[in-house]
């Protein structure tokens, strides 16, 4: 009896397991398109009507976008991303605070289907002048059904710009 009890014990145990592991595979879903526009992807903001590297009050980068998509529920598709930039402290600034304000859109062709305004923010401490700081997490809904999916849109991302900071990324040439 003790020699069938071990037998019986251990293909009790492997059926019992087989069921854990899943041998359906689950492919990530198509992503939307990411994009980060190369004329907003910097900014330099100065004081005054001076362009010398000692009337500059902030310089920001954006150095990364983390996206990554997943099902959700009714065959949709949910990107999340989050913007990362540097940010340097300029010899004209007046303050250890630093705003700097970007926008994420939406587009279907060259249809803008929405558009949102954010702010990377952060303080530089005494004797600091750089900084990383990183945007909070964004989760954009997509439909996963279609001719292609989420795969259709696009996503861009790019720092808000006056019109004279644009005009200065356009004349300094864009990364």
């Amino acid at each position: 009896m003790p020699r069938l009890a071990i037998p019986t014990a251990a293909l009790m145990a492997a059926m019992l397991l087989s069921g854990c592991g899943s041998t359906d595979l689950a492919f990530a879903p198509a992503c939307p398109q990411l994009s980060l526009l190369a004329e907003g992807s910097d900014l330099a903001r100065f004081a005054g009507s001076g362009r010398d590297v000692t009337d500059r009050v902030l310089e920001a980068r954006i150095t990364g976008v983390q996206a990554s998509c997943r099902a959700g529920r009714n065959g949709e598709v949910i990107a999340t991303l989050q913007v990362q930039a540097d940010l340097a402290r300029g010899p004209a600034s007046r303050t250890r605070a630093a705003q700097v304000p970007y926008f994420v859109a939406v587009m279907n062709g060259d249809t803008v289907l929405d558009r949102r305004e954010f702010v990377l923010a952060g303080n530089f401490q005494a004797n600091v002048d750089t900084l990383h700081v990183t945007g909070g997490e964004l989760d954009l809904r997509f439909p996963g059904a279609g001719d292609r999916g989420a795969a259709q849109y696009k996503i861009i991302v790019s720092l808000q710009l006056t019109e004279d900071e644009l005009a200065y990324n356009r004349r300094a040439g864009a990364r």
